[in-house]
């Protein structure tokens, strides 16, 4: 892959449209509304900086596809957007009446993540100790949102069994429906694909696809470059901006 490629994805969309309709009209004009602003943001780590001086807005609508060597600030540039690390300079402006308990974040799966003893359930309820702190038990709403989740995610017969004893791409569809509990508007993920097999691989891709496809606004960070060329609406390509001269 390289910027030419890049830069084909991203201006395709308006040379392949069709003529619009009134209903088109409106459907764009939602999608170019800005969710969120980075404006000269700097983030990173100590006395190094992965992310310099980005200016990049992320659109209702989008599916945003964030690609780029190790290294290169991918991940970081989704913990600053997630609330989770904070701008060392410059800002992440939330637009269009976006909070943060309106972002869902699936981060790259850990060790201890694999092995939790807890049911799939409580794992997907879980979500809502993170956006109302502290629940001393879930309402009937969250249970209810808990199992649309799981249904969107195709895990919702797996609800009551033990997330340890879980395939990979189980485990990966059931973080996914926690992720998504959170997501009302924005939803982030961080190579979500990683390390599952070819059936997981797409099952995910198509839920992801079929999320959006929905209205939800997705931002996901991966190698798959293919994927990325074919799914997504956007290109952000991270090789370059690490190496773009300031």
């Amino acid at each position: 892959m390289n910027s030419e490629d890049i830069q084909k994805k991203n201006l395709s969309q308006n040379s392949q449209r069709k003529p619009w309709s009134e209903s088109d009209r409106a459907t764009e004009l939602t999608a170019h509304t800005s969710l969120l602003k980075c404006r000269q943001l700097t983030l990173g780590y100590g006395s190094k900086d992965l992310v310099r001086d980005l200016d990049y807005d992320i659109n209702a609508g989008d599916y945003l596809c964030i690609v780029g060597r190790n290294g290169s600030g991918k991940t970081t540039f989704l913990r600053g957007i997630a609330g989770l690390l904070k701008p060392k300079s410059g800002v992440i402006e939330l637009c269009d009446g976006l909070s943060r308990n309106q972002i869902g974040y699936l981060p790259q799966m850990t060790i201890v993540q694999k092995d939790f003893p807890a049911s799939v359930e409580e794992i997907v309820l879980s979500a809502f100790q993170g956006k109302h702190r502290l629940l001393p038990f879930y309402r009937k709403a969250h249970r209810d949102r808990a199992m649309e989740c799981m249904a969107q995610t195709r895990t919702e017969s797996l609800a009551k069994s033990c997330f340890r004893e879980l395939s990979g791409g189980q485990k990966q569809r059931v973080l996914l429906a926690r992720a998504l509990c959170a997501a009302e508007r924005l939803l982030l993920l961080d190579e979500p694909v990683t390390g599952l097999d070819p059936e997981s691989t797409e099952t995910m891709y198509r839920i992801i696809e079929e999320l959006h496809q929905k209205g939800m606004t997705v931002v996901m960070v991966t190698h798959d470059v293919d994927t990325a060329l074919d799914d997504a609406t956007r290109v952000l390509d991270f090789n370059t901006i690490s190496t773009k001269e300031k």
